[in-house]
């Protein structure tokens, strides 16, 4: 099983990698974008089995994301 994990910022966190793409987009043509926010992508390997997801979760409290600043997400894709 796979199991894909996004992170980003919490919303009111302060984003410097963001706001600095999203002034620098208007100097490429890229009129409009607004509310950037740059995070991780992390992909991760494990065994199949129903506690997989519970795995997964427990993984990101307590060392992919950082709960206090950063919002996560996963899936998990069969295979």
């Amino acid at each position: 099983m796979k199991a894909k994990v996004y992170i980003t910022p919490k919303a009111g966190i302060l984003d410097p990698q963001g706001l600095t793409i999203e002034r620098s987009l208007p100097a490429l043509g890229f009129e409009g974008v607004s509310n950037v926010r740059v995070g991780k992508y992390i992909e991760l390997e494990l065994p199949d089995g129903e506690a997989a997801g519970a795995a997964v979760d427990e993984m990101c409290h307590k060392l992919l994301a950082n709960p206090i600043i950063e919002d996560f997400e996963f899936e998990l894709v069969p295979g």
